[in-house]
């Protein structure tokens, strides 16, 4: 089958959003709140395993019981609510954050879109994140051009289950009109990829330091970066040839092989 559409997620896929944006963002959110705590790196790499942000949240107040301090009244008057607002916090600082140019793309990411677009081949963002934290992603770190190139977007504010589940990329496969078999997923996490799989999707796992010691049994093709001239790939499974860095002709073996995740 030939290769039609690329479908990206975009969290430690496209760009580090985790470690440099959402991460940070949410220790500012606690903090203009004043309640006494914040997430360090591995309690929020553990925190990472919900499927969301206001998930991610939520999951820390039933698991963890934290003391609130001056929100306890409000957290006990209408938990829905002060999540909703922890997260719409979060959201503020970290588009700030991607405004700023502190997040730039992973290596080679750029690169691949623009061979990619100028191949022919379609393109989609996956992605469990709300249109509210994608959009400032694909506005300050995208090229205009590059941008365009994206045809469609499915986000997790679409769908009553996120990822690991298959229904979001079921929901960009229907909206493009095509089938698992003519596309290559390109994710970074353990749960990514079992959304792929699920939905018999072929995928490539960029692997990060927020999510390389998860578990990837069943990728086909698992890299250290997209790469490119000046920065070649690390191969930690699967199979790219003769290829110094991941291209279009790299995907398009990865699905002609049946390497299915």
């Amino acid at each position: 089958m030939t290769l039609e559409a690329i479908l990206f997620d975009v969290d430690g896929t496209l760009a580090d959003t985790e470690g440099l944006g959402h991460h940070p963002a949410y220790n500012q959110a606690f903090d203009s709140l004043g309640v006494p705590f914040r997430w360090d790196r591995d309690l929020y790499r553990t925190l990472l395993k919900q499927p969301g942000g206001r998930e991610r949240i939520r999951h820390y107040l039933d698991a963890y019981a934290p003391e609130l301090g001056p929100e306890s009244a409000a957290v006990a008057r209408d938990p829905d609510q002060w999540i909703a607002k922890v997260h719409q916090l979060k959201s503020d600082f970290f588009r700030d954050r991607v405004a700023a140019g502190q997040i730039p793309l992973r290596a080679g990411v750029e690169r691949l879109i623009c061979e990619a677009r100028d191949a022919g081949i379609r393109l989609a963002i996956v992605s469990n994140a709300s249109r509210r934290t994608l959009d400032p992603v694909l506005e300050f770190s995208l090229r205009p051009e590059l941008r365009a190139a994206i045809e469609v977007i499915a986000s997790g504010e679409e769908v009553t289950h996120k990822k690991p589940h298959p229904m979001l990329y079921q929901l960009a496969l229907q909206r493009m009109g095509l089938t698992a078999a003519q596309c290559v997923a390109v994710e970074d996490s353990a749960m990514g990829l079992a959304a792929a799989k699920a939905a018999g999707l072929a995928a490539l796992v960029t692997i990060n330091e927020d999510t390389r010691d998860q578990n990837f049994a069943g990728a086909g093709l698992i890299v250290s970066s997209l790469g490119g001239p000046g920065d070649p790939v690390w191969v930690y499974r699967g199979d790219m040839g003769h290829a110094r860095w991941v291209t279009v002709k790299v995907l398009a073996g990865l699905l002609a092989s049946g390497q299915k995740t």
